[in-house]
């Protein structure tokens, strides 16, 4: 799809041309979601706040820039990009291979499949459909409470119990959803594929 911050800067700027309330910015925050839920519930659209195909042919005018939008094909992306950057180290903040933080390291993942996520884990729960623990499947992501209330902290569920995600102590690396750790902190999973 191009350069992320371009391409949601347009987004952008086509949502405040239709009088939302939402910054050209390149920034796809909050202000962003409540503009996207905003317009897809004035058209009838499903309101969960993430710019697909159907939203961005009704805002654009356009079809969506072609990536494979099977299921599978875009999990499997996901997963196999994800990968990528095991070893990358944590920085606060950070949003490129050059050091991320949990939310950056989803949001770029994402990106590079042409699914664009707000900028901040508790902005990323609030995106998607809820699903159960049981009910996962690889590209969904798992959130938790690890220091402050509410969503602090996001991975992509692999498969099989495990998640990537990037940690303050180890970077971008695979961890056990069922961890004593990790475990304990869960707080749920939203789907946005």
């Amino acid at each position: 799809m191009g350069d992320q911050g371009s391409e949601v800067a347009e987004i952008q700027g086509q949502l405040a041309n239709l009088g939302y309330d939402v910054s050209a910015d390149g920034d796809f925050g909050p202000a962003t979601v409540e503009a996207v839920k905003m317009f897809q519930s004035n058209l009838g659209l499903d309101a969960d706040g993430l710019v697909g195909p159907s939203t961005y042919t009704a805002l654009m005018g356009r079809e969506m820039p072609q990536v494979s939008r099977s299921f599978n094909s875009i999990s499997r992306r996901i997963i196999s990009d994800s990968m990528n950057y095991i070893g990358v180290p944590y920085v606060f903040g950070g949003t490129s291979p050059g050091g991320f933080d949990c939310s950056g390291y989803v949001r770029y993942v994402f990106a590079n499949a042409g699914i664009y996520l707000p900028r901040t884990a508790d902005a990323q729960y609030e995106v998607g459909m809820p699903v159960s623990r049981g009910e996962l499947i690889p590209g969904d992501l798992v959130f938790f409470s690890t220091y402050d209330y509410g969503a602090s902290h996001v991975g992509i569920y692999l498969g099989d119990g495990s998640f990537i995600n990037a940690s303050s102590s180890r970077g971008v690396a695979v961890d056990s959803l069922y961890s004593g750790y990790w475990g304990s902190c869960y707080i749920g999973a939203r789907r946005v594929i």
